[in-house]
């Protein structure tokens, strides 16, 4: 059952960078999907970029395990400042500039808004060397699911999924992006909430779960408080993870991309929602991951957490020990589709905007002879190497997490 979703799931991907390989006739439409694209597409092209597998499995064990139900907090703060307020102060603005400047990309807007040139060459090389460990972290989230649900091994994963990545993103450009987008977060919002009900339930219902957390021994209650056993922090990580975003150019290159100033209003409105269903529901379901997994071996009841050489516990296995544990097998299928979705998601995004800054930015100012067709055809192949080099770099498992 779950590779007959999979399979079905990977097909749909591919025939909508097929469909949409004929709306790709220059570089603003590869690039930008011509500066006309809708709202619901916009925001959910915008949160799923936003939300990896590194939330899903990484962020929210991590964060849940530290900080217990409190740290649904981040979750809320991610869609109140991450997405509301990102929206709010530079959706419209974004949009107006770069559609009166003509700029594709962030370095590009650098360049023709401050009349710098070494400013844009600059940007464009941080944004090209740092995307690519960025983008190698994202294959974490989902090795530790895949090679449970499935027995692959983790390298073969990563090759599959950015091979897959790579054909519907070179084929449609940015619109199939959207389109893709949109649809894997559908898949995501109704996987989280799937998850989480299954899981509060497993434990006797929410009021039962909360009375377990806070019946933690030597934890004085702490976990099943909203407060938490240590706010301050909280506090930091929510506003790390929340404005961070802020300037990542896969993100703010969404509003670039957006049609008119009421879409900007709709988009606002729909991407908070949706970071706070998905977001929300992450790190609420990481919350009570001390209620499934445990780093005492004498404890035969939980699952036993693995430690890294440092001494440090493993907190990708958290989440994958609390879906294990909860999931009816039915539902094990739309998990596995929901954490691809997430990590294809983000992967478009970022190769996307890796190429294209690579390619209008550092590459056509030398070769200045450059038509759309050449351009479009160097962000393809750029495509290709970029998706090889971080490949190539998550081989390492110990790859560091980005900044959400």
């Amino acid at each position: 059952m779950t590779w007959a979703i999979l399979i079905i799931y990977l097909a749909v991907m591919i025939g909508i960078g097929v469909y949409c390989r004929k709306m790709t006739s220059n570089v603003s439409d590869f690039v930008l999907g011509g500066r006309n694209i809708g709202p619901w597409f916009t925001a959910f092209a915008y949160g799923t970029s936003y939300f990896s597998a590194v939330v899903f499995i990484g962020y929210a064990g991590q964060f849940g395990w530290l900080y217990g139900a409190s740290s649904t907090w981040i979750g809320i703060g991610n869609a109140v400042i991450g997405s509301l307020l990102a929206w709010v102060i530079l959706g419209k603005r974004t949009r107006i500039m770069t559609k009166h400047l003509e700029a594709s990309t962030m370095p590009e807007y650098f360049e023709k808004r401050y009349g710098s040139r070494s400013l844009k060459i600059a940007s464009a090389i941080i944004i090209f060397i740092f995307l690519i460990p960025y983008t190698a972290s994202v294959y974490n989230g989902l090795s530790r699911l895949f090679e449970s649900a499935f027995h692959i091994p983790y390298n073969i994963c990563i090759i599959a999924m950015a091979v897959f990545t790579a054909l519907y993103v070179i084929l449609g450009g940015y619109f199939a992006t959207a389109v893709n987008d949109f649809i894997q977060g559908l898949i995501m919002l109704a996987g989280i909430i799937a998850v989480v009900v299954c899981c509060v339930n497993y434990k006797g219902g929410l009021s039962s779960a909360f009375e377990q957390l806070s019946a933690i021994p030597d934890s004085k209650g702490v976990y099943g408080s909203m407060v938490g056993p240590d706010p301050i922090n909280l506090i930091g990580v929510v506003i790390l993870t929340s404005l961070g975003t802020w300037g990542l150019p896969q993100m703010v290159g969404k509003f670039y991309a957006i049609k008119d100033d009421k879409a900007i209003t709709r988009g606002s409105i729909i991407s908070t929602v949706f970071a706070f269903v998905v977001a929300g529901g992450s790190y609420f379901l990481g919350g009570f991951g001390r209620l499934y997994a445990t780093e005492d071996p004498s404890d035969t009841t939980r699952f036993l957490l693995e430690k890294m050489p440092n001494g440090k516990l493993v907190y990708d296995a958290i989440v994958p020990a609390i879906l294990n544990a909860a999931l009816p097998e039915v539902l094990l299928g739309l998990v596995v589709v929901l954490v691809l979705s997430a990590s294809m998601s983000t992967l478009s995004s970022l190769v996307l905007t890796s190429s294209s800054t690579l390619t209008i930015d550092l590459i056509k100012p030398i070769k200045k002879d450059m038509d759309d067709k050449k351009q479009v055809l160097y962000m393809r192949v750029f495509i290709v190497a970029f998706l090889a080099l971080s490949v190539i770099l998550a081989m390492n498992k110990n790859a560091p997490l980005p900044p959400q």
